[in-house]
């Protein structure tokens, strides 16, 4: 068994019958807990609690107001502190933003799908790419992985309705219509002709289907989180993680051009338990980030969740 699924079963096992994360529990039981865990629907989770919490925290800064009142910054949280209840907040969530290199997330899934249906060969060229284009955000990999896939096949896996993590009734969501490397042409998003982009709120969605092991199969999503577990950029908000959290497990992808930075993670540990996605366009960016890690903690610790 994998350290993330592992960590997983450990984790919901703990969240239902009370124990803490060190809890030894049998595999036997790990895998009937995974398997009985109820699941919802994220948007069906939204959380008015939660929702003022994280609202008053980010209003605290004039400068966070003044962006998203102006929607040039969009965060969306999801604690998952107990397994079965998530819950949801954010600001701007659905709204659909440039994301650089942030939706390479998309491939990755798209490189998934391939692979369980034989339309890629999961060799060791393949395997490397796929973590090259995520640990490291690697433009070079990420183009190999999208010449072998094609922009149609990550739109479909995008679109599909088991997913829906581009969806124009919600805003849009996950697109990637452009290679990261020079020539190709373009694929733009149908709504606001974007090469790369995501909204907070679909790119949450993303974690939890895969941390409740919806994507393609379970070994599949299984897999997508070894690929993003400890990443090796360590700036925006893993730069605050390692220093506030260094036990938690981390699964991770952030991106940056120019003034757009955006980040995503979901971090799992003993103290903390869950999902955080924020896009910027400010060329201070990189500083909200890290100062946003601590922000959104705050608020979790003001609305927290029922027992």
């Amino acid at each position: 068994m994998s350290k993330s699924l592992l960590f997983f079963s450990v984790f919901f096992a703990c969240m239902l019958f009370g124990n803490s994360p060190a809890t030894t529990i049998s595999p036997m039981i790990e895998e009937e807990v995974i398997e009985t865990t109820p699941f919802q629907p994220l948007r069906n989770t939204a959380n008015a609690d939660l929702q003022t919490a994280l609202e008053t925290v980010l209003n605290r800064n004039p400068q966070w107001r003044s962006l998203i009142r102006n929607k040039r910054m969009a965060v969306s949280l999801v604690d998952m502190t107990q397994a079965d209840a998530p819950r949801l907040a954010g600001v701007n969530g659905d709204h659909m933003m440039y994301a650089a290199s942030l939706p390479k997330i998309a491939v990755l899934l798209a490189s998934m799908d391939a692979l369980e249906k034989g339309e890629l060969i999961e060799t060791p060229e393949v395997k490397s790419d796929m973590r090259l284009m995520i640990a490291r955000s690697n433009n070079a990999a990420t183009t190999r992985m999208i010449d072998r896939l094609g922009f149609a096949k990550i739109q479909a896996v995008m679109t599909d309705p088991a997913y829906k993590l581009y969806d124009p009734e919600q805003g849009g969501g996950i697109w990637v219509g452009k290679r990261y490397g020079s020539g190709g042409g373009r694929n733009p998003d149908p709504i606001k002709g974007l090469s790369h982009a995501a909204t907070t709120t679909q790119v949450c969605r993303f974690y939890y289907l895969m941390a409740q092991k919806k994507f393609v199969t379970p070994e599949r999503s299984e897999q997508m989180m070894d690929i993003m577990a400890d990443p090796e950029l360590h700036h925006k908000f893993v730069n605050t993680l390692d220093r506030i959290a260094p036990d938690a497990t981390v699964f991770r992808k952030s991106g940056s051009w120019k003034t757009y930075h955006s980040d995503s993670v979901m971090v799992m540990g003993p103290d903390r338990q869950y999902i955080l996605s924020a896009l910027i366009e400010d060329a201070g960016g990189e500083v909200i980030c890290r100062e946003l890690v601590t922000a959104v903690e705050q608020a979790l610790a003001n609305a927290p969740a029922q027992s």
